[in-house]
């Protein structure tokens, strides 16, 4: 039997405000305030490549989970949204914890810019990836054939309504440009933590633009406590 094994080379990097997994997005979209740059390899900045791009108002992101490798693979993952007790199939989930740990996100094109020293870079909002995630390929989104209203949710369903009220002291939201305070008041009012914890005196950290941001939640409502510089 011939090998099938075939060899996938980085296209280009993205340029994130997550420095770490904790915080990130659990879907792209969910927070279309945070931006993000897509700076291609050398190899690809001919920009005859992204001609008619700029039409697009959406594109299609193929990625890795570089945090996910793993020598083996489990048939069950457990969703966190659903707790992280309940197990439900791999490929009933988007777990990066896959036989082959492949992403698929769809963001908002904003603009297709021209830098001087790295060719043709791509703006993008709602992306769901860490800082430095490599990407394999890009295609244009396309609403007649990508959009399913129709489509069932799955479990799902009972999870996409989940919000938090998010308090933020003024001086500290302050410390943000307004466009980073806007991004990160999404990845925090949609829950960054995982499902199965819930103690009210647990201080949470995470990484996001270059800031440290400390919180806790108790009854619905997340309060941040700190945002300093790293």
């Amino acid at each position: 039997m011939a090998d099938d094994t075939f060899v996938l080379h980085p296209i280009a990097h993205i340029q994130s405000d997550f420095a770490d997994k904790f915080g990130i997005p659990r879907q792209s979209g969910l927070v279309d305030a945070l931006r993000a740059r897509i700076v291609f390899e050398p190899d690809y900045r001919d920009p005859s490549a992204f001609r008619g791009l700029e039409q697009f108002s959406h594109i299609w992101l193929v990625w890795q989970f570089t945090r996910a490798v793993r020598d083996k693979w489990s048939p069950t993952v457990r969703p966190p949204r659903l707790g992280g007790n309940t197990r439900v199939g791999v490929f009933a989930t988007r777990s990066p914890f896959r036989p082959n740990p492949i992403g698929l996100s769809c963001v908002r094109l904003e603009a297709v810019t021209h830098d001087p020293h790295l060719g043709p870079v791509l703006l993008v909002r709602g992306a769901d990836l860490l800082d430095g995630t490599p990407i394999y390929d890009i295609k244009p989104y396309i609403p007649y054939v990508d959009s399913h209203p129709d489509a069932a949710q799955g479990y799902t369903a009972q999870t996409q309504t989940y919000h938090l009220k998010v308090e933020c002291p003024a001086e500290l939201q302050a410390r943000l440009a307004p466009e980073q305070w806007e991004g990160l008041l999404g990845v925090l009012e949609n829950d960054p933590r995982p499902s199965y914890q819930n103690d009210p005196d647990r201080v949470y950290g995470m990484k996001f633009a270059g800031y440290e941001v400390h919180f806790t939640v108790a009854d619905g409502v997340l309060t941040v406590h700190q945002i300093d510089r790293e």
